[in-house]
């Protein structure tokens, strides 16, 4: 069986003004039209509706029963227009975000309250990823935004600018470089390293600098996070290198000294990248905005 919603807004709208005439010049239709639509809708149901008497038309009580259910069904379908309607302008919607640590840790939580204060009903799905496997999220539409560090894309996707961070050395409080307020890199080569997990962005610039100096990067230890890399320091067991104001944060818990280094390479742009921005739903193009005009944004 099935209803047609035009027939069920006639046949209430007869049910209220109590003649066809009346629903017809209310709706804009004809009345042999509208006749014909509460004939069918009789048929389809199996049920007479409608007394039709020379002073006009009253409901059946099975007639009184579907104008109540009728008017609930059509609030309803008008609902879904609404919330759809929502969805097409942003202000409704869900936001796949795959972004490595150092933008989750350093600048999304702040970003995204912001955003999610303003659009409360649009709900973003944050997930970490390394930087290579941000971008080939993206690239494959597995994720709508992803967050980066570096310059690396070898994916067909847009690039925007985000951020930009500064990497720092940190080393346990007995270290022999503690009393160092800056150095060059080649320096702290001399000594063991507490990396991060395999193929995050920090390793990679790390290697490559180690790698210009014609050196090896001694990796004692690989950690998962950056809060484990300062448990690792503080313990003594290697140095590592963090991003300047994560650094300058974890100082408080942990006690270890913060240096910084002299070269280029330690200065880091944060990207967004998305597959296409014209094709991206309202909601994620409303975030990429966002974040491209916050305070501090590039």
């Amino acid at each position: 069986m099935r209803l047609d919603p035009v027939s069920l807004k006639l046949f209430v709208s007869v049910v209220e003004r109590g003649t066809i005439a009346a629903a017809a010049e209310n709706e804009h239709i004809a009345a042999a039209a509208v006749s014909k639509r509460l004939s069918e809708l009789e048929e389809t149901l199996g049920i007479r509706l409608l007394i039709r008497t020379n002073k006009g038309i009253r409901p059946t009580p099975a007639g009184t029963e579907l104008s109540t259910m009728a008017r609930r069904a059509l609030h309803e379908l008008d609902e879904i227009a609404v919330h759809m309607r929502e969805y097409e302008v942003g202000i409704r919607g869900f936001i796949r975000v795959h972004a490595n640590i150092s933008a989750i840790t350093q600048f999304l939580p702040d970003d995204i309250k912001k955003f999610l204060s303003e659009y409360p009903n649009i709900q973003v799905d944050l997930e970490e990823k390394i930087t290579s496997a941000v971008i080939k999220s993206v690239a494959e539409n597995a994720a709508d935004v992803g967050i980066f560090s570096g310059d690396m894309s070898d994916q067909d996707v847009e690039i925007f600018p985000y951020r930009e961070d500064v990497l720092a050395l940190v080393v346990p409080a007995d270290h022999p470089l503690k009393a160092r307020d800056g150095l060059r890199f080649a320096e702290a080569l001399d000594y063991d390293f507490i990396g991060l997990h395999r193929g995050s962005s920090i390793n990679r610039v790390l290697a490559a600098a180690a790698n210009e100096e014609k050196r090896n990067l001694k990796l004692k230890v690989q950690c998962t996070g950056f809060d484990a890399l300062c448990f690792m320091v503080n313990s003594g067991l290697g140095i590592g290198i963090l991003p300047l104001e994560l650094a300058r944060r974890y100082s408080v818990m942990f006690n270890f000294r913060i240096i910084q280094l002299s070269e280029a390479w330690t200065r880091r742009k944060i990207q967004i990248c998305v597959r296409s921005f014209e094709s991206l739903p309202t909601a994620a193009k409303l975030f990429v905005n966002h974040l491209r005009t916050e305070p501090g944004s590039l």
